[in-house]
């Protein structure tokens, strides 16, 4: 077993080394806009996945897919020589969930910004349903210089 800093360090090394190998040596025509965003190695360095994201339609994402599966032999062989490592790792592809769950996340806040629109706009012209001070007030006391004392009962003397 190697240690995570090792392993994040393939990992890196891998999410660069295939980033510029599509840019530079792929040119399959289904390939798309893709970007890689993140790479994880597990524990053993012997498996690598690669997350990756395409702008575009469905159509456009399974094509790159395709393109990335049928590319990952040529990807392989250009991280193994490039890293230096004794047994280069399998390549796995995974689309990133990330833009997804990016784009769920801004429509439930456009509905809370119109929710929050909509409560302001009924609350102009509202008045408050009791008092609009709602806190007690003490009484005035007497004109008398201190508080009124307070008889307990007979006292001795």
């Amino acid at each position: 077993m190697t240690d995570n800093a090792r392993a994040r360090k393939l990992a890196d090394r891998i999410q660069v080394v295939v980033a510029e190998t599509l840019d530079r040596r792929i040119k399959d025509p289904r390939l798309g806009f893709v970007t890689i965003t993140d790479a994880r190695v597990t524990g053993d360095l012997r498996e690598a996945t690669v997350f990756y994201t395409v702008y575009g339609d469905d159509e456009e994402r399974a094509a790159s897919a395709a393109a990335l599966e049928s590319a990952k032999g040529v990807l392989r062989s250009e991280v193994g020589r490039q890293t230096g490592v004794r047994f280069t790792p399998t390549l796995a592809f995974v689309p990133d969930a990330l833009p997804d769950n990016a784009r769920t996340i801004e429509d439930l806040l456009d509905k809370a910004r119109a929710k929050d629109a909509e409560v302001r706009e009924v609350s102009t012209g509202a008045t408050y349903a009791g008092e609009a001070d709602p806190y007690r007030k003490p009484e005035d006391e007497d004109e008398s210089d201190g508080p009124a004392e307070k008889n307990e009962g007979p006292t001795s003397a």
